[in-house]
């Protein structure tokens, strides 16, 4: 199993960036996927969900309406698409399988950083 984040960078505050993932070594088509991210100094928290028809989404309360989370599932690929940023956004995010209701990241992660 192989998930590898990547679409990261520096961008300033209220710019824009699309993570994507690309799976591997699973049925990517056959699980509800997640991103999580670890800011500096803090915990890993929930970022967005999406199931396996990508019909069904959720946010943490921090991204709703900026962020948006989509997935292909011919090209195996989850993508986080992250518009308005703030210096609060600033973190590793990690792709994961939703896996008995528990996000469980595995790979590579990637870093945004936003500042001016």
């Amino acid at each position: 199993v192989q998930l590898q984040a990547s679409g990261g960078g520096l961008v300033q505050p209220g710019g824009s960036l699309r993570l994507s993932c690309a799976a591997s070594g699973f049925t990517f088509s056959t699980y509800s996927m997640c991103w999580l991210r670890q800011a500096p100094g803090k915990g890993r928290e929930y970022v967005s969900g999406i199931n396996v028809g990508g019909f069904s989404k959720t946010y943490a309360d921090s991204v709703k309406g900026r962020f948006t989370i989509s997935r292909d599932n011919v090209k195996n690929t989850l993508y986080l698409q992250m518009n308005s940023l703030k210096s609060e956004d600033t973190a590793v995010y990690y792709c994961a399988r939703n896996i008995g209701g528990s996000c469980v990241p595995r790979g590579q992660e990637t870093q945004v950083t936003v500042s001016s």
